[in-house]
């Protein structure tokens, strides 16, 4: 019994894979100034998350185990472990962190819905793990599978000879972050030791050879360093905090300096986000979570910077980041092309992680504005609707030569899909002190503890589609004072806050509008968020009306592929234009007039139910000095549903009369 009330004290300090322990656990130390509210505290009831969340836990989770099983990602665990026969299998060595990933998925799952079936098979895979992890901890099927095979078997990819041989390329501490994430999950899902205590010493192993004096390089694929600050907040074992922190210190003093990994120069020197998108990603995290647990001011100066870098320069109007297929990397300042815009799903994720701790360590809007964007557009546009194909890039513009994938050989994407989707409904509230937070919308119900008072807070929404968010407040107490701060997102303002590459072209007609109880209040904001500061009883109600206009977004010049070009945006959703939803098929010679009007209107039985925006465009063609205007009437979708009726042109950014001339 003891055991269950530890862990439900936990939990309710857990949240989008943060597991945030309450500081007084941990004997007093620092932590986010702002809690996030954990997703077993926050259930979607909507016709819009609560489907895809359902759909990931009965579909896309037993999918991808099935395809682990399929590739040999899990029959190597055995072999590593002596408990079948057989040579290893795969292109990479980090194929053991697919399925770390799942099973952390997994195990969010289980956290709010049991499942005896999956634990069960949870179990049995932890055995195979167990097996595969040497005496003294070191766990790396490529490695350990291929020295009992004498060395014969020759992998493509992150292939060393010996340990940590190979740091820059062999992924063993990127594998054994993503093993920490899934075993501290494990645990706190079901109370079982057996995935943490193969953690535990695999961690221990690495302490012991990683320091000052000792082995002094560092990962090339950073992930260690966000399992190793999830360990110590589990464990409370502050070796591990440290050990974090040490990795990011050597980074650019001490192994391989290449700015393709960011070890380049010290994170706490670096301005410009550079190299491969999802490594850097992970670094902020990990950055952002070192500088909350050790007040690291040089820290937080750094992973500011590097967040208006991105901010203001690197990010899609979709929210998604990475420029450069050559490399998974970051482009140049106000490099963002479309065509071959690579947006890597993992990215986009890793993205979203980002800015959620930059909000928990400021408070501030722009960071889930840039999170949300992220969230609704280019992260879901990674996994069809079915849950069983996945993008890899992302692009913002194709000749229909994209399609979704079943699987992949570098498989990382669908494991990351995985667990974030279990987990996603943590992203929608925060709590500091007395005052709560509401930062994402859609039907659903919470249980908050605001200054250790139990509250209740019911979402009413159609949202996305929708902008009428009735909140209803229900207090455990008779009488709570509490203050409620209610994002306003950049969207439904005049300000493109997020990101100063992008700007509306029309002011708004009317402006966000709040009411307590039914009576109008004067909007107060701070830092992004109307702020309602009141003793509350049960049964009163917030009603905020967010604008959702059909809006047209401009881009800074110096982006060269958007030049004369516009994008659409109605509420958080990007959208697209799409090869079924033009008359002609054409897309790419499509002209649509900074005036010509734009219809909204929901359509049930389109890709699972979606608003479209209708209007009608000019397809250009030139022939010779001649050019031809066709009208072509045409229905944008929101970008995160393309590429499921079939291979054909595509495109967020569409010509004005300037781009098409151009162009044709």
């Amino acid at each position: 019994m003891k055991q269950h009330a530890r862990l439900g004290q936990a939990l309710r300090f857990f949240a989008i894979g943060l597991m945030t322990l309450a500081a007084a656990e941990l004997q007093g130390a620092a932590d986010y100034p702002y809690q996030p509210v954990p997703f077993t505290k926050v259930q979607f009831t909507d016709g819009f998350w609560q489907p895809r969340i359902e759909t990931n836990l009965t579909v896309t989770i037993p999918y991808a185990f099935e395809q682990c099983e399929k590739t040999h990602r899990i029959d190597n665990f055995k072999i590593a472990g002596k408990l079948m026969e057989g040579r290893w299998e795969g292109e990479f060595g980090f194929n053991d962190s697919d399925v770390y990933k799942i099973i952390e998925g997994a195990s969010y799952g289980l956290m709010v819905r049991p499942d005896p079936k999956m634990d069960a098979y949870l179990d049995e895979l932890i055995g195979y793990i167990a097996a595969a992890q040497e005496p003294d901890g070191y766990l790396y099927t490529a490695l350990t599978a291929n020295a009992r095979e004498g060395g014969k078997r020759k992998i493509t990819c992150c292939y060393n000879k010996e340990r940590w041989d190979n740091l820059p390329s062999s992924h063993e501490l990127y594998n054994a972050g993503h093993m920490y994430e899934g075993a501290a999950a494990h645990y706190l899902a079901t109370g079982k030791r057996s995935f943490l205590e193969v953690a535990i010493k695999n961690a221990d192993l690495i302490c012991q050879v990683f320091g000052p004096g000792r082995n002094e390089g560092v990962p090339g694929h950073q992930e260690i360093e966000i399992g190793l600050v999830k360990l110590y907040r589990v464990t409370g074992d502050e070796k591990y905090l440290r050990q974090a922190k040490w990795f990011l210190d050597q980074r650019g003093r001490s192994g391989h300096k290449d700015a393709y990994m960011q070890s380049h120069k010290p994170v706490t020197e670096q301005t410009e986000a550079v190299g491969h998108a999802v490594r850097a990603a992970y670094m902020y995290s990990a950055m952002a979570d070192v500088a909350a647990l050790t007040g690291d001011a040089a820290y937080i100066r750094a992973v500011n910077a590097l967040w208006n870098n991105v901010a203001h320069k690197k990010l899609y109007v979709t929210g998604g980041i990475g420029a450069r297929h050559q490399g998974e990397a970051f482009g140049d300042d106000y490099e963002l092309p479309n065509a071959t815009a690579y947006c890597e799903t993992c990215a986009n994720i890793a993205n979203v992680y980002w800015n959620h701790r930059m909000f928990l360590l400021h408070g501030e809007a722009r960071y889930i504005d840039v999170m949300e964007r992220s969230l609704y557009n280019s992260v879901i546009s990674g996994v069809s609707l079915d849950g069983k194909r996945f993008f890899y890039p992302n692009p913002l513009e194709s000749e229909g030569n994209y399609e979704r994938s079943e699987w992949f050989g570098c498989a990382c994407c669908p494991g990351n899909i995985t667990r974030f989707l279990a987990s996603v409904s943590g992203y929608a509230y925060a709590v500091r002190g007395n005052e709560a937070y509401v930062n994402l919308f859609g039907q659903s119900q919470a249980e908050l503890s605001v200054d250790g008072q139990k509250v209740k807070i019911v979402q009413e929404t159609k949202f996305p589609w929708e902008g009428r968010i009735v909140l209803k407040i229900q207090p455990e107490k008779e009488e709570t004072s509490m203050v409620l701060n209610v994002r306003i997102p950049d969207w439904a303002t005049d300000d493109f806050r997020s990101s100063e590459l992008y700007h509306f072209t029309e002011p708004l007609e009317r402006s966000a509008a709040v009411a307590v109880n039914g009576q109008p209040t004067t909007l107060q904001t701070v830092k992004g968020y109307a702020v309602i500061s009141r003793t509350w009883k049960a049964g009163d109600t917030v009603t905020v009306e967010l604008p959702m206009p059909n809006r047209r977004i401009l881009c800074d010049r110096r982006v060269q592929d958007n030049i004369g070009k516009t994008a659409f945006q109605r509420g958080p959703l990007v959208y697209c234009l799409e090869w079924p939803d033009v008359e002609g098929g054409k897309v790419l010679n499509l002209m649509i007039e900074p005036d010509a009007p734009l219809e909204a209107a929901y359509r049930v039985g389109l890709l699972g139910g979606v608003t479209v925006l209708r209007g009608t465009g000019m397809e250009i063609v030139r022939s010779g000095e001649q050019i031809s205007k066709t009208p072509r009437a045409f229905e944008a979708i929101p970008y995160y549903a393309w590429a499921h009726r079939g291979p054909g042109q595509m495109a967020v950014w569409i010509a004005g009369t300037e781009a098409a001339v151009r162009k044709n």
